[in-house]
């Protein structure tokens, strides 16, 4: 799979239009530290990274999924190459993949998840003409990832028990389809 850059879509305004989705690289790692140390994120997310050891081996765990083609992980980038956000394509080539994001948090707020979610869900029905079904999942209690998947046009199919460690709360299961 060659690695690609995305310019978000047109039909948003303000500083989340000027934002691309690019693969991660290892000169994000510096950046990638303070990000991950956001206490919400921790919440919402696995991220797991407290020094640049921790961001290199993250960055080359996302490397990895382009490589098999697994696990396409983008960074949500201002035009000056700082990253915002994080969107990813898990298992592009299935009839049904995940798709996931998350913000940092100077980003919340601003149609940065948003953007960067309906710019990927675009170009993976683009791209992989197989992929009839999109799923996001995300903890109920994240009010706000439940408002940018409805946003975004992705439907709540049902709750998910939990299943830890991986999901140590029950989940949203949101679910857009191609057409």
């Amino acid at each position: 799979m060659d690695k690609i850059a995305i310019p978000l879509e047109a039909g948003s305004s303000g500083p989340a239009s000027a934002l691309s989705l690019r693969p991660w690289q290892p000169s994000d790692a510096p950046a990638l530290i303070p990000l991950a140390q956001d206490a919400a994120l921790r919440h919402w997310t696995s991220l797991d990274i407290h020094d640049e050891s921790d961001a290199v081996r993250w960055i080359a765990e996302q490397e990895r999924g382009w490589t098999t083609g697994t696990r396409l992980a983008f960074a949500v980038v201002t035009p000056q190459g700082q990253p915002l956000g994080h969107a990813v394509l898990k298992h592009p080539d299935a009839v049904a993949a995940e798709i996931g994001y998350w913000t940092a948090a100077a980003a919340r707020g601003r149609g940065v998840a948003s953007n960067a979610l309906r710019t990927l869900t675009s170009w993976a029905f683009r791209e992989y003409e197989a992929l009839e079904r999109l799923e996001l999942i995300h903890q109920t209690d994240n009010a706000a990832s439940c408002r940018v998947a409805e946003k975004c046009g992705y439907g709540l199919e049902g709750v998910l028990p939990a299943r830890p460690p991986a999901y140590p709360l029950e989940g949203h299961l949101h679910v857009r389809g191609r057409g």
